[in-house]
Parts: C-alpha cells; structure tokens; sequence
C-alpha cells in the first residue's frame, strides 16, 4: 500500500505486471530495481554477528493483511544469525493508535496471540479499530482487559517505542507498506519487486550478501 493515496491501485498494477514478475523471480537481485542500498546507514539493535531484518507495517493496509501469512511462513525458516523484528508505520497521525496496539501487545509478550487476530478483526471482520477506545474494547474480548490494554498503551515504554518505530520508518524512506529493511543497509518492497514474495527473495539473497561482507 502506497504511502501516498493508499487505495488498491497496487494490486492492479501487481496483477498485470505477473508475466514479467514470473521471469524477474530467477535474475539475481539488482540494485535500484529490485532493492535499494541507504545513503546513510541506520544503527541495528542487534549483536555482532546478527543480521537484522525489519518488517514495515500497517494493520489496516490490505496489502499486509494478505502478506502476513506468507511472512510468518518465511520466520520460521530464517538462520540463527537473522533477527527479525516487526516495526508498525504511522504515515499520518491516525495510524499512532493501531501502532501503539502493536508495542503493547509487544510489551505484554501477546504478539502471538493477538497480531494476526487484529488483523483478521479488520479486514475478516470489517471491525474499525483505528482508535484507543475501540482497540481497548476489541481487546477487552480477546484477552486483555481494557484497562491494561489502556495502561499499556499510554505508557512512557510504549510512547518511546512507537516515536522510535516513525524514525525508523523515515531513516529507511519508506513509501509503501508491507516493505522490509536489511542489515539497516538495504530497503525493499511490493513495489520494487512487483510481488511480496520476490521481497523475500531479495531479503534473502541480500542477508547473503551481508554475511559475505557486503
């Protein structure tokens, strides 16, 4: 989903690019068409050793609904030297509640249990979730009360967190969600790529290419 107009023009340019994206799957990954490498480094949160993955989202943007499942298949394949991490964008204000939501659930280890059940809240359910007072009465129901949730949400760990994820966000110039960032080195996209799962291609040739010294 474009940062700009965040409709589901996408999926359509996705769609009529496939015959092309069938044979880009088998080139080796290219710098400024597949991927692209930061102008300035961003610091990784991680050991020496340790290759840092991002992945950039948004729990109301369609394109990251249908790339979760894919994404959580990809997890539990990843080497020991990789350490993913999952950063929720805010493009504008309206996006700090759902991205606090995900620093709490992070916060009460409910990660497991409650981000695919957000997500299938929005776009299964058609719930709007888009605010404290509807995040903390869904989560009153699904297993954290509301007054915890609220507690949580509002507190300086959480808030810290969340101006951290914006900055984040913006080191990496992202335009689009679902997007991932590399080694805080390289950045890629539905966009680039023309499909989610030639991101993970990508991310993957890329984590080989920083292990070689890249």
């Amino acid at each position: 989903m474009k940062r700009r107009d965040f409709s589901l023009t996408a999926l359509t340019v996705a769609s009529s690019a496939l015959s092309l994206n069938v044979q880009a799957q088998a080139k080796k990954p290219e710098e400024g068409i597949d991927f692209l490498a930061l102008d300035k480094r961003v610091p990784t949160e991680v050991g020496e050793g340790k290759i840092e993955v991002i992945e950039f989202f948004w729990y109301s943007c369609p394109h990251c609904n249908a790339f979760e499942p894919r994404f959580a298949s990809w997890l539990k394949a990843v080497p020991k030297d990789v350490v993913v991490k999952r950063v929720p964008v805010r493009f504008r204000d309206d996006f700090e509640a759902q991205q606090r939501a995900y620093f709490v659930f992070e916060a009460l280890n409910m990660v497991d249990a409650m981000h695919g059940k957000l997500f299938h809240a929005i776009h299964t359910e058609r719930q709007s979730l888009n605010t404290l007072a509807a995040l903390s009465a869904w989560t009153d129901k699904n297993g954290i009360s509301a007054n915890k949730f609220t507690e949580t949400f509002n507190s300086f760990g959480v808030a810290t967190k969340a101006r951290r994820a914006t900055q984040l966000q913006e080191s990496f110039k992202v335009q689009g969600v679902p997007a991932l960032g590399i080694a805080g080195r390289f950045y890629t996209d539905g966009s680039l790529t023309q499909t989610m799962d030639r991101a993970l291609q990508v991310t993957d040739y890329l984590i080989g290419e920083v292990r070689r010294g890249r």
